[in-house]
């Protein structure tokens, strides 16, 4: 007995020391793990931790312990920290129940350890840049929430997740990598399953029945796949689903009725599909806060019972074929934010109670045939943003209050049967950019008070029946690009308060009743387009207006115009101006003796100079300064700089390129200015120039005074040009980053998918410009990524344009035989075989530079195959569904997907075979802007793939 109770205290001191050594081998084991993540792990935040024994790790930033000091949490999410995370965390951290690293960016593939900690609840590595397969997932059986969003994994899609049945939450959106992969029937053993979000993850297939026993679900997000068949009714079995998106698939047939028993539902999205119907079950739900059908292949009615919803906020049903009328009582008890019902069918009269919310920012209904007035109601809009109504059959008087809303910046009832006038309300329009009324019956005077709507930069009243004088104050709108007047009734003399609209690109008072003469100021304007054409006008036309036939035709039909009696003109519409206009004769010969005069004592000063210098000396072609008196000086803009430092300048150590139609400087000016200087070949002939090159150098010189005349901020600003017989210099404003295609393909730098997009959107725009806003209208011909320059904000200059075929034609270095300009891989078919240049040819070209933007690859590769260039590539590769995947440029972010494939749309249009079928660039610019990745000012902000609103609800509108 005696050793009996000796015995148990020992035991029982022995069990102690075994736990507490135990216990310390465990803390040793967490210091360790810290320790080996300070190792393999960089960052700022990281830094701060202290890994030596005496502090204790539950203090740590980001780490959290249980009751017994055990770690339980390590949540370093956000931190940009780079590096691999380190394996076994689980052998180190037993406990461990929360595990974030999600927005770092972690190296390599998944750590696969990380599938033996089977008490983890909440396991989130998002955005991670993770690579590779993923393993099974069968051994994280406590799992709750499981978030590996936004990364880049490969091979086949893990279907072991449906064995984690205590799982509430599932999140794989972007992740594009895997293989096409299948819903399996087996999902609904996840019946604890709250959301489910497999949004753009290649899955296909049907939507299996078995969903509709997942009946926990909330959220339901299955968009951006290629999921095809009909929607099982099934889904009408998810009582507590709130959220449903399955947007951007292949869906057919109709919406089942039972969709109507999700009463719990606030937000559907089925849009871009091919679903046919729109239940009346559906539109009675009472939670529906946003309903988004557009793009599909919708008939019938919308349902008279949306117009009693208190909960619609989004309605977006626009491009279907919808009929009808629109619910009457649309809005009256809703709190309506955005209406978009354009390109259908519909009929009737426009709601009058949509804004009466007092919310509403977009009411968008355009290209239908809505009859009856535009209601008095929409006058208290006061938050509305766009008014589009264009291409309907309204009529009556446009509300005065609606022209005076605060915030509206675009108002558009062009193409209907309104009259009455323009209120003078519309100087309370403070953020109005952009007002169209083209194609009405609106009369009476076009108020002044449009000068106070100060930030307009589009007007359009063209064929109405507006009279009076035009509002010498319409020169205060400073932004103003375009003002069309034409096919009015307008009498008075045209301001000269329009030269004064420095942004203006085109005019157009044709067809109205303008009297008196043409200011001279107006000459301020130039290039941009302007038509004068048949009205009264009367008196010369001023000398800078003449320009041609071309020019002249923009003052046609105005019998008492005349050309000045210095001036010939090769028009027949055109008299020469009669004795009235001597005086002015008078002053002209006046001002051309003055300026003979000026040439006569240069020429007297510049032999002075040539004989008293030694001959031997001014025939040596090294001497700088012969070298400068040996060219012919052209300046476009006021320069600050000295011409001659220009000469002196080119020197080896400044080329930065070679290109096939010259060298290429840059100088750094003494007035701490850089240009760019591109030094023309030129074929010369040693003892004399003959009669074609004359001509050539003339056409040459043309060309370049043209461009020199431009002003666009997508076109690079020409300053000068220097002239002699061995070659010709153009001195461009330096654009620090290069041209696009160094960029794309030099690998130094990649651009993400909105600065790429913007660098198409500004080669359109100044494209545009070149085909439609000038008269004649400027033909690039050489449209390549070279050929487009990046100033240091990446804000792209169109360059090399205009001067392509004079030079190939002059025999320059690199040039054919022929007068084509252009680059191989670049040409449109039609102009490599007929040699004519069209505004087509450079659309086609355009398109060729959209598919570099997207696939991040050249017009022409060796893995393209021979005689196969970009065009037969994107064309090959999109025949499969990951086909159209494989084109996209790996290097950007999938989120951007959807938009990337908007602008490959427009990129195949561009590039279409036959001209006549391809857009013109005015079409593509409105084209790229419907395809903006950041419309509303919000770019991408959550993980959803689609664009935002700027307001409470993250959804998208269209605006056509």
């Amino acid at each position: 007995m005696a050793h009996h109770h000796i015995l148990c205290p020992l035991l029982l001191i022995l069990c102690c020391c075994q736990k507490t050594t135990a216990a310390n081998s465990k803390v040793a084991n967490q210091f360790q793990f810290f320790t080996l993540m300070r190792n393999s792990l960089s960052g700022k935040l990281l830094s701060k931790w202290d890994v030596s024994e005496q502090q204790n790790f539950c203090k740590y930033q980001g780490v959290g312990c249980n009751n017994q000091g055990y770690v339980e949490k390590i949540d370093i999410s956000g931190w940009s920290l780079s590096g691999k995370f380190p394996q076994d965390v689980c052998s180190y951290l037993p406990d461990l129940r929360i595990l974030r690293l999600g927005q770092n960016e972690l190296q390599g593939s998944f750590p696969s350890s990380i599938t033996n900690c089977s008490l983890l609840e909440e396991l989130n590595i998002s955005s991670a840049y993770l690579t590779g397969t993923l393993p099974d997932l069968s051994g994280l059986k406590s799992l709750r929430l499981l978030n590996l969003s936004y990364n880049y994994f490969e091979g086949d899609f893990p279907m072991s997740f449906t064995n984690l049945t205590n799982l509430e939450m599932l999140n794989f959106n972007e992740n594009e990598g895997f293989n096409l992969w299948e819903l399996p029937e087996n999902i609904s053993r996840l019946t604890k399953l709250q959301s489910m979000i497999l949004t753009t993850c290649n899955l296909q297939g049907k939507i299996p029945a078995s969903i509709g026993n997942m009946t926990s679900l909330v959220d339901l997000e299955l968009s951006g796949n290629y999921l095809v068949g009909k929607l099982p009714p099934e889904l009408g079995k998810l009582k507590k689903l709130q959220q449903l998106e399955l947007y951007y698939n292949e869906l057919e047939g109709e919406i089942p009725e039972e969709l109507g028993n999700l009463t719990a539902l606030i937000d559907i999205d089925m849009s871009v599909n091919k679903l046919t119907n729109l239940p009346e079950s559906l539109c009675r739900l009472p939670n529906l806060a946003s309903l988004q059908l557009y793009n599909n292949s919708l008939t019938g009615e919308i349902p008279e019972v949306l117009g009693n919803s208190t909960t619609l906020t989004l309605l977006s049903l626009y491009e279907n074929s919808l009929t009808g009328k629109v619910p009457a009582n649309l809005g009256r008890s809703s709190p309506l934010i955005g209406v978009d019902l354009s390109e259908n069918q519909l009929s009737g009269e426009l709601p009058a109670g949509a804004c009466n919310g007092g919310k509403l920012m977009y009411f968008l209904v355009l290209d239908n045939k809505f009859s009856g007035e535009i209601p008095e109601s929409y006058a208290k809009c006061n938050f509305l943003l766009r008014f589009r109504v264009n291409y309907n059959q309204l009529e009556g008087k446009i509300p005065e209050g609606l022209l005076a809303l605060p915030h509206v910046s675009i108002i558009d009832v062009s193409n209907n049967h309104l009259n009455g006038s323009i209120a003078r309300t519309i100087e309370n329009a403070k953020n109005l950019s952009e007002l169209f009324m083209q194609n009405n019956s609106i009369s009476g005077i076009l108020p002044f008070e449009i000068s106070r709507a100060i930030n307009l930069v589009k007007i359009d009243l063209s064929n109405n029946q507006l009279s009076g004088p035009l509002p010498p104050e319409i020169g205060n709108l400073k932004q103003l690009n375009l003002l069309l007047l034409k096919g009015n009734k307008f009498n008075s003399s045209i301001p000269t308060s329009l030269s004064s609209l420095k942004s203006l690109n085109v005019l157009d008072l044709s067809n109205n009743l303008f009297s008196g003469k043409i200011p001279d100021s107006l000459s301020a304007l130039l290039p941009n387009s302007m038509n004068f054409s048949n009205n009264m006008l009367s008196g010369p036309i001023p000398l800078s207006f003449v320009r041609g036939a071309d020019m002249l035709e923009s003052f046609s039909g105005n019998p008492g115009l005349c050309l000045p009696t210095n001036l010939t003109s090769s028009s027949a519409s055109f008299t020469i101006c009669s004795q009235t206009y001597n005086r002015k004769k008078v002053n002209n010969i006046w001002v051309i003796g003055i300026s003979l005069l000026i040439a006569i004592l240069g020429i007297v000063l510049f032999l002075k100079r040539w004989f008293s210098k030694d001959r031997a000396m001014m025939e040596h072609e090294d001497t700088l300064s012969s070298s400068f008196f040996s060219y012919e000086v052209k300046s476009f803009h006021r320069l600050s700089f000295d011409q001659r430092e220009i000469i002196e300048s080119m020197i080896d150590k400044n080329i930065v390129g070679y290109g096939g139609s010259g060298t290429v400087y840059k100088i750094d000016l003494s007035n701490g200015e850089v240009v760019a200087v591109k030094k023309l070949w030129s074929k010369r002939a040693k003892d004399y120039v003959s009669d074609d090159q004359l001509v050539l150098d003339k056409e040459l010189k043309t060309e370049v005074e043209t461009l020199g005349s431009i002003r666009h901020k997508n076109i690079v600003k020409l300053y000068c040009y220097f002239s002699s017989l061995d070659c010709s210099l153009l001195v461009y404003e330096y654009m620090p980053n290069g041209n696009l295609g160094d960029v794309l393909h030099g690998g130094k730098i990649i651009l993400n998918w909105p600065a790429r997009f913007q660098v198409a959107l500004g080669v359109a725009q100044g494209l545009a410009y070149l085909h439609h806003d000038l008269l004649p209208p400027i033909i690039h011909r050489d449209i390549k990524s070279t050929n487009i320059l990046l100033d240091i904000n990446y804000q792209p200059k169109v360059a090399d344009f205009g001067i392509a075929k004079v030079l190939q034609a002059r025999g320059g270095k690199d040039s054919t035989t022929t007068v084509i300009a252009g680059t191989y891989g670049y040409l449109a078919p039609e102009y490599a075989y007929s040699s004519k240049a069209t505004t087509r040819c450079d659309v086609y070209s355009f398109g060729v530079v959209l598919m570099e933007l997207i696939t991040g690859k050249k017009p022409v590769e060796a893995d393209f195959g021979e005689n196969k260039n970009i065009i037969n590539w994107v064309s090959t590769t999109m025949e499969t569904k990951e086909g159209v995947l494989e084109v996209l440029d790996s290097k950007i972010s999938s989120s951007f997907k959807n938009e990337m494939i908007k602008v490959l749309r427009i990129a195949i249009r561009c590039t279409c075979r036959n001209p006549a079928l391809r857009p013109t660039m005015n079409e593509v610019v409105q084209l790229l802007l419907e395809a903006d990745p950041c419309r509303y000012d919000s770019c991408k902000s959550s993980y959803k793939t689609k664009e935002t609103f700027n307001v409470t609800k993250p959804k998208n509108i269209s605006d056509l």
